[in-house]
């Protein structure tokens, strides 16, 4: 045997057994979770510790997936995602490692997987145009005319320029390295972009040959294939090549301060004069050992305490100051890192502020040191931690997979893995050490209040950076190119047509293994659920493996409300768990939903119709989770807040009001790509307006619009009495329940839900159903905000789900973005990201680009990718990839309670379990002939909206040439 076993350790709570594995001859370690899960899951990890901010480990995680020396072909990682039917595939690098994972549910996906990847990592070929294409490399504006202007180009290089146009993406890199002065973390291990140009083609080879050793890696696997299994293949493709390696990347402990130190920065705000209220204000402390699990519980305790929510001390007093808007979004415990760090403050300040908010946060910390906080408050953040551990999640990222990325940083800084995912013995120990009293008190000092490891972070905007920033780039390249000779020039003529010719090339994909319609399963897997109702109110129950958690939801059909009312219904939303209900105070309330359940939340669910999306079902949903112990408490809460929520106290709006604004705000950049396609798809059917209007970039707009008239005490008043008239409305409408639960426990939540909910009722007795507006017509808007990067995005009206077009228009999507738009937007465009797709909600096919470089030609391109599609001859693998893609997605595994919920609100929409079949088995049968024709019935250019995401500057510019209305948030 090539690996020898160390131990085997069963975790009953998370019903896994982790088995450690070290290989005899390199040393590399194997970790096995042993679960009954046919979703199986791989990763291999490195450390990888960078001591520079050029992005180096970054740039080679992108470069090592441009092929390999069993599999030579230029992009064998996108190849491989249409020609497989992966849950989850994808590359990441944190600050000082780099993973590379993949789930499949299909053996032999897995198996042809799991050699592409290990290729990938251990030998790949690391070409000089790779490089070039995926890190940075200097083109001339015009490509042939050594005349024209150098630019810089490169995926990684523009995928950090949008990263770090996010103002809190810049306010942690800083926190981080003043933190850490003096080891991997000072750096920016994603890469600044005035450092990414730094670095060299022989310095990323050079990287890769000291960190992609067996010697260094850790290998995790999850599911039921057995870890003899992996390890033969393991041993096969990669490992029995290689020898071990004597190298050393432990990470030092950070040099700690005597004294505590105080930083400032700036960050880029465009498009407006007044800085007034935008400062953040931080405070992070140094912590211990990450991969000392006491000591890191007990940090999480201690920040639980603290923030965990709105009756938490320190969160109170960041919600409740005039000194700033809304709690940091870094307000928390880091444990990514060697060391921990905690992180509070505030956004939305100024910068004379900065004693005040360190004198208020200190002061809070100082009271809890000295006097300790009420014993339940303790008990209630154990709670949370208990319910955090035991709660399955899924989703895009499937839940074998996040056991091993919680295992992983344990792993590499020399923790036991297992210790880290069974954390109820320091659970059972924590609750015994809270009984006394002084514990909290001494952890509050000894962490934080005596801890000199202090730093203190203002970070202020300024209306000239971006500006700045541009200037030096301009007068940088101007500078290399003066140095440029002729001859030199003409290489970068020729590096450019040479990079050009290898994105155009193309390569034979026979070299790779593959699945194909023939390995799809003959069905799809949907929970059945069944009727049973609670006193008079319909209830639906579904019986699954939740590993001891019910869910709970409240959910109602949505009444008419004037338009006006409309546009609150997400501002209802957002307030209505976070405020007071019955008796209880909002402070108290959210003590009661802590104490007793994992968060309760609201939401609406507002879909077209499969067959008309001119006509939408819209939903109000109040949801919960709790420990199946606490399943009458959690129904109570939600039927109390259901009928009884508070909205009298009006300074809690106000706050609510400004931390929604403050998230929104903060948000932008990172999701630039959705709020594209949302603002475009606003043209194209009524739910594409509401999305708009509610979480887009409209909604948005009217939100500080709301904000800024909220300290008028008359305009407060009023808003109370809409969210007031809103709950009215929702009581009197039509209602059912939703309840996940493990099979055996449903006579015990029966009764509590019974106890709790009986003589409530159906609801609907005067009842008028929700409509929304359609769109005027299409949209062609230009919304102006602090970026360094674009995102684009146009939409079409096509057809409802029921549509004999509509499957066609779902692999289209597919099609477009594999064959086209991926070389021609992100290879050759330089975007970190480009695709299409088919929206069954809106019924709207919709075109985005991601942290882009360019404008114009990548909307050019949109109608190029058309142009490809009825002009070019195309083969049946690119038809075949493009129909894996999208029943993969389709078959793609949820959680045990996601799946369930998924099935609920697919029949309230309509997407029966027969619909959703017969859907799927339609894809199955798209012909490249059904393509050509949906392309050419439905993607008309004169129905077409467009939007586009830029900074103002450039829109200045670009968006009269594109017939573009500006609009400013």
């Amino acid at each position: 045997m090539s690996f020898e076993h160390l131990k085997s350790t069963p975790i009953d709570s998370l019903r896994v057994s982790v088995e450690a594995y070290r290989h005899r001859e390199t040393g590399a370690r194997h970790y096995h979770l042993a679960a009954q899960d046919a979703n199986n899951a791989f990763l291999v990890a490195f450390p990888t510790v960078p001591q520079d901010s050029t992005g180096v480990a970054h740039i080679l995680e992108h470069t090592s997936l441009c092929g390999s020396r069993r599999f030579p072909v230029r992009d064998p990682f996108f190849m491989m995602t249409r020609r497989s039917l992966n849950t989850f595939m994808n590359a990441f690098t944190s600050s000082d490692w780099t993973a590379y994972p993949f789930a499949s549910q299909n053996r032999k996906d897995f198996d042809n997987l799991l050699r592409v990847y290990l290729d990938a990592v251990f030998f790949p070929r690391l070409e000089r145009l790779d490089f070039a294409q995926e890190g940075h490399r200097v083109e001339f504006a015009e490509a042939e005319d050594p005349e024209s202007d150098l630019v810089f180009k490169g995926v990684v290089y523009n995928e950090m320029k949008g990263a770090m146009s996010s103002p809190t993406t810049r306010l942690w890199h800083l926190l981080q390295s003043e933190l850490f002065p003096t080891i991997t973390y000072h750096y920016n291990s994603g890469g600044e972009p005035e450092e990414i140009p730094n670095l060299s083609y022989e310095q990323l080879k050079a990287f890769h040959a000291r960190h992609y050793h067996p010697s260094n890696a850790v290998f995790m696997t999850y599911g039921n294939i057995s870890p003899g299994e992996h390890q033969e293949r393991i041993e096969e493709f990669a490992l029995g090549q290689f020898d071990l390696l004597d190298a050393n990347f432990d990470i030092p402990d950070e040099r700690r301060y005597t004294a505590p130190v105080i930083a400032e920065g700036r960050y880029a705000l465009d498009g407006e004069e007044d800085t007034h209220g935008k400062t953040h204000i931080v405070m992070g402390w140094l912590l211990g050992k990450s991969a000392d699990l006491r000591t890191i519980i007990q940090a999480h305790l201690l920040s639980g305490v603290l923030l965990d929510n709105s009756a938490s001390p320190l969160r109170q007093a960041l919600e409740t100051t005039t000194l700033g808007s809304a709690p940091s979004e870094l307000c928390g415990l880091d444990d990514s890192t060697r060391e921990a760090s905690f992180v509070c403050g505030l956004e939305g300040s100024e910068p004379e502020q900065a004693e005040a908010v360190e004198a208020l946060i200190m002061d809070v910390v100082r009271e809890v040191a000295e006097k300790g906080v009420p014993q339940e408050m303790v008990e209630s953040v154990l709670h949370q931690l208990e319910l955090s551990q035991r709660e399955i999640k899924g989703g895009h990222f499937p839940y074998g997979l996040r056991l091993m990325v919680n295992a992983l940083s344990p792993a590499l800084h020399g923790g036991d893995p297992a210790t880290f995912l069974n954390i109820d013995p320091v659970l059972q120990e924590l609750r015994e050490a809270i009984q006394d009293p002084a514990f909290i008190q001494g952890l509050a000092r000894k962490l934080l209040l005596d801890n000199p490891h202090r730093v203190r972070v203002v970070m202020s905007p300024d209306t000239d950076l971006s500006h700045r920033q541009a200037q030096a780039e301009l007068q940088r390249l101007a500078e290399m190119k003066a140095a440029l000779d002729e001859d030199a020039k003409q290489r970068v003529i020729e590096e450019t047509r040479a990079l050009k010719s290898r994105q155009m090339q193309k390569d034979d994909p026979g070299v790779l293994p593959k699945v194909g319609l023939e390995d799809v399963p003959p069905d799809m897997s949907i929970v059945a659920g069944n009727s049973q109702p609670v006193e008079s109110v319909p209830t639906t129950w579904y019986g699954q493996g939740t590993n001891g958690l019910v869910y709970t939801q409240a959910v109602v059909d949505l009444p008419a409300f004037s338009e006006d009312l409309v546009d609150v219904l997400p501002w209802f939303c957002d307030c209505l768990t976070e405020v007071g209900c019955g008796e209880r105070d909002y402070l108290a309330a959210q003590a009661w939903q802590a104490s007793v359940s994992g968060g309760i939340s609201a939401d609406t669910s507002v879909r077209g119709t499969i067959d008309d999306t001119g006509h939408v079902r819209g939903l109000f949903v109040l949801a919960g989770k709790a420990l199946t112990r606490n399943h009458e408490p959690l129904a109570e809460v939600l039927r109390t807040v259901f009928e009884r929520a508070r909205f009298d106290e009006l300074a809690r709006l106000r706050e609510l009001m400004a931390q929604v604004r403050a998230q929104r705000e903060m948000s932008v950049t990172d999701h630039g790509h959705v709020l594209a396609m949302t603002a475009a798809a606003a043209g194209v059917a009524p739910s594409g307006l509401l999305a708009h209007r509610w979480g887009g970039l409209l909604g948005l707009q009217r939100l500080k619009r709301l904000d800024d008239g909220l300290d008028d005490k008359s305009r407060l008043a009023a808003f109370a009495a809409n969210l007031q008239s809103i709950r009215d409305r929702i009581l009197d409408a039509p209602r059912q329940l939703l309840v996940v639960a493990e099979p055996d426990q449903r006579e015990i939540v029966t009764r509590g839900l019974a106890s709790r909910w009986g003589g409530l009722g159906p609801g609907g007795r005067t009842w008028e159903a929700f409509t929304a507006a359609r769109p005027a017509g299409s949209v062609r808007e230009a919304w102006a905000t602090s970026t360094q990067v674009n995102f684009c995005a146009r939409a079409y009206p096509t057809v409802p789900m029921q549509h004999p077009d509509a499957a066609a228009l779902m692999v289209l999507g597919n099609f477009l973005t594999n064959g086209f738009l991926h070389r021609a937007v992100r290879e050759q465009g330089g975007a970190y990201g480009a695709g299409a797709g088919y929206d069954s909600d809106t019924g709207g096919f919709r075109f985005f680009s991601y942290r882009d470089p360019r404008l114009g030609d990548t909307l050019s391109d949109f109608d190029r990718a058309l142009a490809w599609l009825g002009e070019e001859a195309h083969e049946y693998r690119q038809l075949e990839e493009a129909i894996l893609g999208v029943v993969s997605a389709i078959d793609r595994p949820d959680s045990p309670a996601g799946e369930a919920i998924k099935a609920f609100y697919g029949i309230l929409h309509g997407r029966t379990p027969e619909q959703r079949r017969r859907f799927r088995e339609k894809v199955l049968a798209v012909t490249l002939d059904d393509l050509r024709r949906v392309g050419e019935a439905w993607l008309d250019a004169e129905k077409a909206s467009t939007a586009v995401v830029s900074d103002p500057k450039t829109l200045a510019v670009e968006a009269p040439k594109l017939d573009l209305e500006v609009r400013t948030l």
